[in-house]
Order: structure tokens, then sequence, then C-alpha cells
């Protein structure tokens, strides 16, 4: 459990993002990602027939595409308890395994942080 009132200024940020996300467009998931410029990427899960993406390796799939060289950390504001293994594996690949996953509620309490190890 992560006590939400000491996290950092731009680590709320991206919770706030991709809480926003989540509600503007009615998806499960909403997630952001800080690149290692300070840059933000903000997605929503991604349902269609034909492709199925969660918000977070949606994020870091804009990240990727966008040029962003790493990542400092990421944020998933989601009912579940945790992320999971190949959401970590996406922050991982970009971000390293050291790299921290905010996992927050529908309120943007941050209730765990994981590293993308």
């Amino acid at each position: 459990m992560t006590d939400s009132s000491v996290i950092d200024p731009e680590d709320r940020k991206i919770v706030t993002l991709a809480r926003s996300a989540r509600a503007r467009n009615g998806v499960p998931e909403g997630a952001a990602v800080r690149d290692e410029t300070g840059r933000t990427y903000v997605a929503g899960t991604v349902a269609l027939d034909s492709l199925r993406l969660s918000a977070l390796r949606t994020a870091v799939a804009m990240a990727v595409a966008s040029g962003a060289k790493s990542l400092e950390a990421a944020a998933v504001v989601t009912d579940a308890e945790t992320v999971s293994d190949e959401d970590r594996a996406a922050v991982r690949d970009l971000g390293g395994p050291g790299t921290p996953v905010l996992v927050a509620g529908p309120d943007g309490t941050v209730r765990a942080t994981v590293t993308a190890g």
C-alpha cells in the first residue's frame, strides 16, 4: 500500500492524466507514462474486434511511436488490484526493470507502486 499524500507531484500528474483518460473515454483503464524528457503519453484501453490492448501497453506504444528512448514512470487507473505481467513487461522493455508503475483506483488513490521488474 502506498500513501498517496507523499507521491511526487510529477507522479501525481500522470495518475491524474490516466484517471482523466479513463473517465473521458469510458474505458476500463486509463494509463499515462512519462519519458526521459518529461513528456507524457496518455491512453485508454483499446478494444476493437481486431485489436486488444491494455491502457498501459497503449501508452507505452504511443511513447515509442513518438520517439521516447526510456521511461521514468508509469501509472494505471483501474478497478484491478495490480497490473498484468504483460503490462509490466511493456514498461520494462522501454524503461528498465526499476521503472515504477503506480496502480490507482478509479478515484485516483494510489493503492500500490510496483516496479516493471
